[in-house]
């Protein structure tokens, strides 16, 4: 273990602790504020772990389309993925759901085709 995760443990639990004293001395309704503002803070915390997993799952899908793409056709990454952008604007299709189609060992996706230099 680390001695920055070591140390940011220790913080998170003095702060935890610092927040269960700073309940001892309040009334209950005080009580029920900050309970609820910890809810709420949580609660936002799983919200923006989801979006950011979810954009990391979409980044390694792109990633995987573009490295198909470049070996298949013999592009570069920036042209891999700037046909990959124009053949889901001109398709009308969400560049995640292209993306999606592009596999290795399969069909190139005919939304594709118009776009490659050598099809």
């Amino acid at each position: 273990m680390s001695f920055a995760s070591v140390r940011s443990r220790a913080v998170d639990e003095d702060a935890q602790l610092h927040a269960i004293e700073s309940l001892r001395g309040g009334t209950p309704e005080e009580a029920v504020t900050a309970v609820g503002r910890l809810l709420a803070v949580t609660e936002a915390a799983y919200e923006r772990r989801a979006q950011l997993e979810q954009a990391l799952e979409s980044r390694v899908a792109i990633e995987q389309a573009k490295g198909v793409l470049a070996e298949r056709y013999a592009l570069n990454l920036d042209e891999a993925f700037e046909i990959i952008r124009r053949a889901a604007r001109s398709n009308r299709v969400k560049l995640q759901d292209l993306v999606r189609k592009i596999k290795p060992g399969e069909e190139t996706p005919g939304e594709l085709a118009s776009h490659l230099p050598h099809v």
